[in-house]
């Protein structure tokens, strides 16, 4: 009988010093000798630009550079640090013919060693819809030309929206 109560009392004990008998004389593990790697975050994905197949971003406003190369060309280019040694007027053209026109243009800008030159393709306010189809096209194009380094919309009195200053290999 006297175990009896003995075990109602145990029972009836605060379940904390029940925990307490029961992990009595229990002691830590020793701390492994070894570091565990912590997995690398995943790169961030920058929200304001588009990726081109050709290793280069283009942002928002059509600008576009090369991987690898420094930001600040794409100011200097904007501000026409490099004179303007040829240009293209793509006006009057066909979506295929501007294309055409284009390679054709930049292959001989490339075999005269051209650095800088710029691209009318106009703003596209006589298109269907009022959208520019050459606008477009002509920058993807460019965005994948192995020779562009990098090019940008010039200020207004540049040719502004109808326009693309285009930065050559040398």
């Amino acid at each position: 009988m006297k175990e009896q109560l003995r075990r109602a009392k145990r029972d009836l004990r605060d379940p904390g010093d029940a925990f307490r008998d029961a992990v009595r004389g229990v002691r830590p593990l020793a701390k492994p000798n070894r570091v565990v790697p912590i997995p690398p975050k995943p790169a961030p994905v920058p929200a304001r630009r588009a990726s081109v197949d050709s290793g280069g971003a283009m942002d928002e406003d059509g600008a576009f550079l090369r991987a690898g190369l420094p930001r600040d060309i794409l100011k200097k280019l904007r501000h026409i640090h490099w004179t303007i040694e040829e240009e293209l007027d793509l006006h009057g053209f066909t979506a295929e013919g501007a294309d055409v026109e284009t390679a054709r243009f930049l292959a001989e800008c490339r075999r005269l060693g051209v650095r800088c030159v710029r691209i009318i393709h106009g703003k596209g306010l006589r298109s269907a819809g009022g959208e520019p189809v050459l606008k477009g096209r002509v920058r993807t194009h460019l965005a994948r030309h192995p020779a562009v380094l990098a090019f940008v919309e010039p200020h207004a009195p540049d040719g502004g929206s109808g326009a693309v200053l285009v930065l050559l290999e040398a």
